[in-house]
């Protein structure tokens, strides 16, 4: 969590991600374990397999799901973008074109 904190940014999202869930004999750290860690850093949890195909495509929904909903919640709260849309105003017709242009 520290070297996720020192080197990404402030606003990135993060999950857990246990690989090779497939490889049951060979397991190393617990579902259990795994769900541990994930509540103790604030992060989701997941077990996946890329061999087999469990729970990836899942897994990077949920990633996606997350990323949008932090997006979503700085557009509301930050003071610019709300400025910014307040103050934007689409013309019905276009501007006339300019004489001598190329276009």
């Amino acid at each position: 969590s520290t070297q996720i904190k020192t080197y990404s940014w402030d606003n990135a999202q993060v999950i857990l991600v246990g690989n090779k869930c497939d490889m049951e004999d060979e397991r190393v750290i617990s579902t259990e374990r795994g769900q541990h860690l994930g509540e103790q850093l604030g992060f989701e949890f997941f077990e996946t397999s890329a061999k087999d195909n469990i729970n990836v495509k899942q897994t990077f929904e949920r990633l996606v799901d997350i990323i949008c909903d932090k997006m979503s919640e700085s557009l509301e709260t930050d003071p610019a973008i709300t400025a910014a849309k307040q103050n934007t105003r689409l013309k019905e017709t276009p501007p006339p074109p300019q004489p001598n242009c190329g276009c």
